[in-house]
C-alpha cells in the first residue's frame, strides 16, 4: 500500500490529473490559436533584424539564413520580404521617425525592442491594409514573446505616438467617436 502511494506521487501528471498549479498553463495551451502566416512572418523578420543588428551581415545573408529555419514554409513570405528588406533599407529613416517618441537614443534600445519598433513603424507607414491597432498589438505581442519584462509597455507607448503621426485620420476617428 505504501509503495502504491509513493508511485502516485512521482508519476507524471496526465491530462485531467494535473495539479492546481498546472491547470492555468494547460488551459492556456488548450486555447492557444495557431499562428497566422503574418504573425510568423513578423517573428522571422524580428529574428532577421536581430541577427542583422548584432552580426552586421549583409541583408541577403540574413535573409538566406532565416529561410532555412524550421516552420519557414508556414509564414507569409511576401510580408516577411517586405518587413525584413524594408526595415533594413529604411532603418535610419525609421529611427528618425521613432526618435521623436523615444526617451533615449535608438542605439541604446535592446536589439529586440529596436527590431520590434522597426517592424511596428514599418507596418504603420507602409501596410495601410493593416489597421493601426492591429499593427501596434502585433508589435506588443512580439515584445512580450521575445523582449524584456516590460518592453512591451514601452513598445506600445512609442508606437501609439508614432501612429498618431503616421496615420492621424485613422487614429483620430475612434477617439472622436468616444466623445
Amino acid at each position: 500500500m505504501t509503495a502504491h502511494k509513493s508511485a502516485d506521487r512521482t508519476a507524471p501528471a496526465t491530462p485531467g490529473t494535473a495539479g492546481a498549479k498546472d491547470k492555468p498553463a494547460a488551459k492556456a495551451a488548450a486555447h492557444e490559436r495557431p499562428k497566422s502566416g503574418r504573425r510568423r512572418a513578423r517573428e522571422f523578420a524580428l529574428q532577421g533584424l536581430y541577427e542583422w543588428q548584432l552580426g552586421h551581415d549583409e541583408a541577403a545573408t540574413v535573409d538566406a539564413h532565416i529561410r532555412e529555419l524550421d516552420e519557414w514554409a508556414l509564414c507569409d513570405k511576401a510580408h516577411f520580404d517586405a518587413l525584413l528588406s524594408g526595415c533594413i533599407a529604411e532603418s535610419a529613416e525609421l529611427d528618425e521617425l521613432l526618435g521623436q517618441h523615444l526617451d533615449r537614443k535608438a542605439s541604446e534600445l535592446s536589439p529586440v525592442e529596436h527590431g520590434v519598433l522597426w517592424i511596428g513603424a514599418y507596418e504603420l507607414k507602409h501596410c495601410v491594409d493593416i489597421p493601426y491597432r492591429v499593427a501596434i498589438n502585433e508589435a506588443v505581442e512580439l515584445a512580450k514573446s521575445f523582449g524584456g519584462t516590460d518592453g512591451h509597455k514601452y513598445v506600445n507607448g512609442v508606437l501609439d505616438k508614432a501612429a498618431a503621426t503616421l496615420r492621424p485620420a485613422e487614429v483620430a476617428a475612434p477617439r472622436a467617436q468616444r466623445r
